[in-house]
């Protein structure tokens, strides 16, 4: 069994990894949303129905795996991995449970910021604002709770497994739901960089 995997959000600390390929050859990858357009991880998850309707307009589905919800749409659409139950989250934490079910040691945790970014967290947190299907950098950010929540719940149903998140270094965010779990702690880019000997 292979003992790493990673979970890659779309919050902006994830470019402090410039080739998401040189994670492929340390674990499998699960990666959410319009991540696809830049690099294809081992499993893709996206819940929401429009980005569905953009990863599968050009048949990305047929040469890749993606996982999604059962809806109107995606029961249509053939060669989708289809998750039953659904649990009715959002991409990052379904990416994060899925990983979870396949029993890895340790699964790093990279662009799970949470938090907005600019004057009081209030600007939007995503590498791909201003791109179709996302918010623009102007909008107010989305309330995190639902995210930290379903993480939350993850890391308490799988009490085995080992969840570090990668984090910039100096005084980043920890959402209350995080603080105290047992199996969950936190790293650095840095040092995250140095373990794998990443560029």
């Amino acid at each position: 069994m292979t003992t790493n995997a990673f979970v890659l959000g779309n919050g902006t600390s994830r470019l402090q990894i410039k080739d998401l390929n040189e994670l492929k050859s340390k674990g499998p990858v699960f990666g959410c949303n319009a991540l696809y357009r830049e690099f294809t991880p081992d499993y893709l998850i996206a819940v929401d129905t429009k980005m569905i309707k953009e990863i599968t307009l050009n048949d990305w589905h047929l040469q890749n795996e993606v996982w999604t919800n059962p809806n109107t749409l995606t029961k249509t659409i053939p060669h989708l991995n289809i998750f039953n139950p659904n649990k009715g989250w959002s991409s990052g934490p379904t990416a994060l449970w899925f990983a979870s079910t396949k029993a890895y040691k340790t699964i790093y945790i990279l662009g799970f910021d949470y938090v907005g970014l600019g004057k009081d967290n209030q600007e939007v947190n995503n590498v791909y604002a201003d791109t179709p299907n996302y918010k623009t950098k102007r909008d107010k950010a989305t309330y995190y709770g639902n995210w930290t929540r379903q993480t939350m719940m993850t890391a308490n149903s799988f009490p085995k497994i080992r969840y570090i998140r990668v984090v910039p270094e100096g005084d980043y965010f920890v959402p209350d739901h995080l603080k105290d779990l047992q199996n969950f702690t936190h790293i650095t880019y840095k040092e995250f960089k140095e373990k794998f000997k990443l560029l």
